[in-house]
């Protein structure tokens, strides 16, 4: 197979779809999600309970009494949903900061302004708003990205400028992007970008990669700061249970599925798409467009 064909990259539309995750305690999870995030639940039915923002689902938490953290292993970095505006990201910060909801960091990246929390079982939230992509920067190492200091300030402003008060969060909010802890980068970028077909947008040094489809900032990226060659989490782990990709059709499942077999990668087939792991064990479903609808 030649890896530098035009049929060897998924198809530019494609888009990260929800994140499923492990928790010890649902009623937990779901006074933090809808209260002090603002999702709405779309389904709740025994010991799962599915998300969003009145559209797709966003999240998907599975109860699991028992689970417990885990450091010093692969999984989840953080989820990051991305907002429409940056007014709304600015509503967004002070609804957190009126329902005392603790922020971990603020950061800009050139490309994007973002916010991070964690869930009470220590999963992270990056929540963001874009800057249009004629402001993005090229050069010759890639896309530039940086972390830079937000400014707060002026992104309260927006926020406030409209006189619109926090309903929850808005509607056209979206998964942008996952970051995952990985236990090496070579082999990280070989599957997503060689054999997945994500494009290398650009990397943090030798400990970082960010990935796309469709030229977008990172709809992936992954990380060795939590340490190269460490294992993937244990069977009762709360956290990353699996994160999606969302492909416009089946066909795009079926190159994907054949890219990744001729690498030696085990898939399972499933109704609308497949599910694999990475080399690190973090698990990967792909799925069509009409496999997401609620």
């Amino acid at each position: 197979m030649d890896l530098n064909q035009p049929d060897t990259k998924l198809h530019p539309d494609t888009r990260p779809g929800p994140v499923a995750l492990t928790v010890p305690n649902l009623r937990r999870s779901l006074d933090f999600y809808t209260y002090s995030l603002g999702l709405q639940v779309h389904k709740h039915q025994d010991s799962v309970a599915s998300l969003g923002a009145g559209e797709e689902d966003l999240l998907v938490l599975h109860e699991m009494p028992g689970a417990r953290q885990t450091r010093g292993t692969t999984g989840l970095y953080h989820f990051a949903l991305l907002l429409p505006s940056r007014a709304h990201l600015g509503r967004a910060l002070a609804h957190l900061v009126e329902n005392n909801t603790a922020l971990q960091g603020a950061a800009d990246h050139l490309v994007s302004e973002a916010l991070y929390l964690a869930d009470p079982d220590g999963n992270g939230i990056e929540l963001y708003r874009d800057r249009p992509r004629e402001e993005w920067t090229f050069d010759a190492d890639g896309l530039r990205m940086a972390t830079d200091p937000l400014d707060v300030e002026g992104l309260s402003a927006e926020g406030a400028r409209s006189g619109e008060t926090w309903s929850g969060m808005p509607s056209g909010t979206v998964m942008g992007h996952v970051h995952l802890r990985v236990s090496d980068i070579p082999a990280a970028e070989h599957f997503y970008r060689d054999l997945l077909g994500l494009d290398l947008m650009t990397r943090f040094g030798a400990s970082a990669s960010f990935l796309s489809a469709g030229g977008y900032h990172h709809h992936l990226a992954a990380n060795t700061w939590g340490g190269v060659d460490v294992p993937p989490p244990p069977v009762d782990a709360a956290g990353l249970r699996e994160w999606t990709l969302v492909v416009p059709d089946e066909n795009e499942v079926n190159k994907v599925d054949e890219r990744l077999r001729a690498g030696g990668v085990k898939t399972e087939r499933l109704k609308h798409g497949l599910w694999t792991r990475d080399p690190a064990g973090n698990a990967l479903v792909l799925r069509t467009s009409a496999g997401t609808k609620k």
